[in-house]
């Protein structure tokens, strides 16, 4: 099979394609943003069965060239920075809901065998201090990131229900592991610890997630592309709730550093509370489950990038690219 997997140069699709080259051929389409970064794929790039295009999903004729080439695709192409999106929300509906229009239509007119689209637990908003999100929980976003991640999923579905497209929903919760551009909590506080600077926590700290280990998501996504009942939403979590605090404790306790690293600033605007999702649906149905506890997975994290800071320093420096 070959599979056509678009933003596969960032962190979770770069482990992605890492992940199911191991058992079909891919094509790996990425606009190489701020975000998309070759240097996570040096490692494939030579392999026969992989093929890299530099483009964007918002570019129709690219993608329908492409989808003509592939059995599937899946979708892991987006603006996904909250804080960006709430600088600038017009580049977030431009890529993640005209993008995905752009897939949805080209797979409709071309036949695919079956199109997944990655999203993420943000659409259904926040909890209170018990609860889970489930499939079945009504759609709730509240900033513009996942506003548009839940508008390319109500396109997925309507695609599906008046088109009768094969398509696959996943929403995962907050991931970590190697490949993440350090602008997000876990590389960029290791990043910032490194060169002896404050680690900035929003608010008093006690927001909620659920952390998953991308490797994990990614053979979570491997099985639902396999086996998941068409036209379903499948959510991936990894069941380790922790508070921004208690990760921040972690990482610094790694790195030989007490509070004192820590400076409070103000907290996000619309900045979620907690959001906790329920794998019940993906472990009973199709048998998946994480494969790592949190206190492994974080491990394995931290000292990724401890051995690889020269992968860091030239993100940050920005240094790499096509």
């Amino acid at each position: 099979m070959r599979i056509l997997v678009t933003g596969g140069a960032g962190f979770i699709g770069s482990c992605f394609v890492r992940h199911i080259l191991k058992k079909h051929k891919v094509i790996n389409l990425d606009a190489l943003t701020y975000c998309g970064n070759l240097e996570n794929l040096k490692d494939v790039e030579r392999n026969p069965d992989y093929e890299f295009v530099h483009g964007n999903i918002c570019d129709k004729k690219l993608i329908r060239e492409l989808v003509r080439e592939v059995d599937c695709v899946v979708n892991f192409a987006a603006e996904s920075h909250v804080d960006n999106s709430i600088k600038h929300p017009e580049i977030f509906i431009e890529t993640n809901v005209q993008g995905t229009l752009n897939l949805l239509q080209a797979c409709r007119e071309i036949g695919i065998e079956r199109f997944l689209q990655v999203s993420t637990d943000e659409v259904y908003g926040t909890l209170g201090k018990t609860g889970y999100f489930y499939e079945t929980t009504p759609l709730a976003p509240n900033s513009p990131y996942s506003a548009s991640k839940a508008s390319a999923d109500m396109l997925v579905r309507a695609y599906h229900e008046t088109y009768n497209m094969p398509v696959l929903n996943t929403r995962c919760s907050n991931n970590y592991g190697p490949y993440q551009y350090p602008e997000k909590l876990i590389p960029f506080f290791i990043s910032q610890l490194l060169k002896d600077e404050k680690v900035p926590v929003y608010g008093d700290g006690l927001n909620v997630r659920d952390w998953l280990y991308v490797y994990d998501h990614c053979e979570a996504i491997d099985v639902v592309l396999h086996k998941g009942k068409i036209g379903e939403v499948y959510n991936i979590g990894g069941h380790n709730e922790k508070t921004n605090m208690e990760i921040t404790r972690l990482i610094l306790e790694a790195m030989g550093k007490d509070e004192s690293s820590i400076k409070f600033v103000e907290d996000r605007l619309g900045h979620d509370r907690r959001y906790a999702i329920s794998n019940d649906k993906i472990t009973s149905e199709l048998g998946w489950k994480p494969s790592l506890t949190f206190e492994e997975g974080i491990k394995l994290t931290i000292d990724w990038y401890l051995k690889n800071q020269d992968w860091m320093k030239n993100i940050e420096s920005k240094k790499v690219g096509v």
